[in-house]
């Protein structure tokens, strides 16, 4: 069976690295807010191109702890409302919810799967006051026609960058690091989520999360909430909570990241055998203009018959996972969505299905699904 993703294998080459990173921490005694959380921040930072990095528990964690320093900050209020893509993961609703914010969803692009910017203008009102962009599954949302539309309303960009670690922006017109999806924007108005879930192209042995921002009060404020509000010890300034990035999740993210860039690029040699190999008319494919806008974390196929293909690969060895089988406003526990209808976003939560990806997938593998794809009936 070639699996979905293979973790174990992905962390082998750094056990070793691992092993000498446990045994300094443990030397240190040092357990919590460390220097290999400090490095992280530092390291992180540098490679997207940003003035600040703040290590939280988790990439949820990441994207309440903006939305609640914004509103610490006076730049939101509670019962704002802020717009996210109505097919984006649940977590990007909940950090909304997390944070007395109220959710209004737009429907995606159904080419790309991230919001489509020419719809946002219409659900503008007087609340509303943000807007979060989903770069989902590795690619990034259309940023430019995203910010002139919030400089033209004065609203707020959050962005959910847990599935897009390290995608780049106008590259050819930059230097190495620019575009990355935390400087996107100098305007002091952008901060970015990050989730380091192990399965994530960036991936922790366990949950982590990190917040990027050019705002100097606000990654003050976050500092400040991730730690119950205390910047001194025994001293709280504000009503904060307990979101702090492990100093060992830390230690091993710090081994990872240099070799992010070359675990992205083999993801794309992937895609690109996928997208020129694969000759079904009964699949479609997903888009992707070729640029480094694309880390891939997911590669996402669609189909109208997804659990007979599903089955179909399963038979012939091929284990896949459907994300996401349910649309947030379907779910629940946003049964004050029930209701509602968003075609687009519904269509794609009917026919998604994500194909194995990963910087530890053969070649010969890769031809294997392709060539059991192409003889899908």
């Amino acid at each position: 069976m070639i699996p979905f993703l293979d973790l174990k294998k992905i962390n082998e080459p750094y056990q070793n690295a691992f092993q000498e990173k446990l045994k300094t921490v443990l030397e240190t005694g040092w357990y919590i807010l460390g220097n290999e959380v400090k490095e992280f921040e530092t390291n992180f930072a540098k490679y997207c191109g940003t003035d600040y990095c703040i290590g939280t528990g988790s990439g949820f964690d990441a994207l309440v702890l903006i939305f609640k320093g914004y509103i610490q900050l006076g730049k939101l209020l509670k019962g704002d409302e802020v717009i996210v893509p109505a097919n984006t993961y649940i977590a990007s609703i909940l950090a909304i919810l997390q944070a007395d914010l109220i959710p209004v969803l737009v429907e995606p692009r159904l080419e790309t799967y991230n919001i489509n910017p020419d719809l946002i203008s219409e659900k503008i009102n007087s609340k509303t006051k943000a807007i979060l962009a989903v770069h989902l599954y590795g690619q990034l949302a259309e940023m430019d026609k995203i910010n002139e539309i919030a400089v033209a309303n004065d609203l707020l960009v959050v962005e959910d960058a847990a599935q897009a670690h390290g995608a780049i922006r106008n590259q050819e017109s930059a230097h190495e690091t620019a575009g990355r999806t935390d400087e996107v924007i100098k305007n002091q108005k952008s901060s970015v989520a990050y989730s380091f879930y192990p399965g994530k192209n960036l991936g922790a042995l366990g949950d982590g999360g990190a917040v990027t921002t050019n705002d100097s009060e606000l990654a003050k404020v976050i500092q400040s909430l991730r730690n119950y509000g205390s910047e001194t010890k025994y001293q709280n300034d504000h009503i904060g909570i307990n979101s702090r990035l492990d100093e060992l999740q830390a230690a091993f993210l710090n081994v990872k990241l240099p070799n992010l860039d070359t675990e992205n690029e083999q993801r794309r040699r992937i895609a690109k055998r996928y997208l020129s190999e694969i000759n079904n008319d009964k699949i479609t494919l997903p888009f992707w203009d070729f640029s480094s806008n694309h880390v891939f974390h997911l590669f996402v196929i669609r189909t109208p018959n997804r659990l007979d293909l599903q089955e179909y690969l399963h038979q012939n060895g091929i284990e896949t996972v459907i994300h996401y089988p349910i649309p947030p406003h379907n779910q629940k526990a946003l049964s004050f969505w029930n209701h509602m209808s968003f075609p687009i976003s519904q269509k794609i939560h009917d026919e998604v299905l994500s194909l194995p990806i990963s910087p530890v997938l053969t070649m010969d593998e890769v031809g294997f699904i392709i060539a059991i794809l192409n003889k899908y009936q």
